[in-house]
């Protein structure tokens, strides 16, 4: 008799766990909400830069560009993808790593900047030396220590991908891929990372029960002496390049003079976002400081003086660097804690894609 129970167990659970399935798929799809809202303008955000009249953001053409940023057969032997170096959990940096981290193990010169808020940008990079978002993915692609690939070679990839021609399709109307509509549909997953919902953005929007401590008040009122004339809200950056006192590293990198080749230029990188600074360790173009409070002392006390040397770090004294007791800074990194989104770096719409199966050629 119980082996008889035995069996008869053996045989229905095969039906118990289909049913199971049935239910739990069924119970998935009528909770889970549609992630994909295509390009929503934040409240209080100022309009972008970016034209969306020559590249409307469909889901189809945001999935397309999801897929390619973590593609890695943009890359000379398949293996680095967009997504290799912004990652994420890291607010689309590169944890963990000072400077970009590419092929063969070879090492950049720049601390990856973050993907987050593109649209608000006319320039691209420390150096500002790309001006059109829809271009920015040359530079990784071409590089000779990030993808060291060529253009016309990633196109040729895909074309023979099994699965890339008819995405193609589904978003520009026929397969073919070009550089152009290549690089659009990467733009569209890029313009949806939007980071708008920290702390200080809830406060911002005066939302219920949304408000800063005393401590980050006064932290608050800090920044605004002290910090925002660079770190503008609510972007939390003026997207200016400036000199701020940094020691020219072993390479001598010197900035935006590389781009426009102006004296006045030299050690002048962009001002980044002040956002998600939680995640984006670690800091400066060249990631030389692992931590915020290092960052705060090389303010207070560490920097170098040079011809073109910020004029906002100039005192009447004479002195250079920001003035700042112990106790503005501990109320400043306060404020500062509000400036992370951790909705923005969990964010099920941005994740990457599960990897298919296809062999890469």
């Amino acid at each position: 008799m119980g082996n008889n129970i035995y069996n008869r167990i053996l045989q229905l659970l095969p039906i118990c766990i289909l049913l199971f399935i049935g239910v739990f798929a069924c119970h998935s799809g009528e909770e889970e909400p549609e992630l994909f809202q295509g390009f929503v303008q934040p409240e209080g955000f100022p309009e972008p830069d970016y034209d969306f009249s020559g590249n409307e953001i469909t889901k189809d053409g945001f999935e397309l560009g999801k897929k390619l940023f973590f593609e890695p057969r943009l890359s000379r032997n398949n293996t680095i993808a967009c997504g290799s170096c912004h990652i994420q959990s890291a607010a689309f940096t590169h944890h963990g790593h000072d400077v970009s981290h590419g092929i063969d193990d070879q090492l950049g010169i720049r601390n990856p900047m973050p993907i987050m808020n593109m649209a608000w940008s006319k320039e691209f990079f420390w150096d500002g030396g790309v001006f059109n978002l829809d271009l920015a993915a040359i530079n990784a692609i071409t590089s000779p220590v990030e993808m060291d690939e060529n253009v016309p070679n990633v196109l040729k990839k895909l074309r023979d991908h099994p699965e890339y021609p008819g995405l193609f399709k589904k978003v520009f109307g026929t397969e073919e891929i070009t550089d152009v509509r290549f690089f659009k549909a990467l733009s569209q997953y890029m313009l949806l990372a939007v980071s708008d919902n920290s702390d200080y953005d809830k406060v911002r929007r005066n939302e219920s029960g949304a408000a800063f401590s005393a401590k980050q008040l006064s932290g608050y009122q800090v920044f605004l002496a002290k910090c925002a004339s660079c770190h503008e809200e609510p972007l939390l950056t003026d997207k200016t390049y400036r000199n701020n006192g940094l020691t020219p590293n072993h390479i001598d990198d010197v900035g935006r003079y590389d781009v426009t080749l102006n004296e006045a230029d030299k050690y002048k990188f962009k001002v980044p976002s002040l956002r998600n600074w939680q995640y984006t360790a670690p800091y400066m173009h060249d990631g030389r400081f692992l931590t915020l409070n290092r960052v705060i002392e090389h303010y207070r006390t560490g920097m170098v003086d040079s011809e073109s040397l910020d004029p906002a770090f100039r005192n009447a004294d004479g002195s250079i660097g920001i003035k700042m007791t112990d106790e503005e800074k501990n109320n400043l990194i306060e404020f500062l804690s509000t400036l992370n989104d951790r909705g923005f770096v969990t964010n099920p719409l941005l994740a990457e894609p599960v990897l298919n199966s296809s062999i890469i050629k």
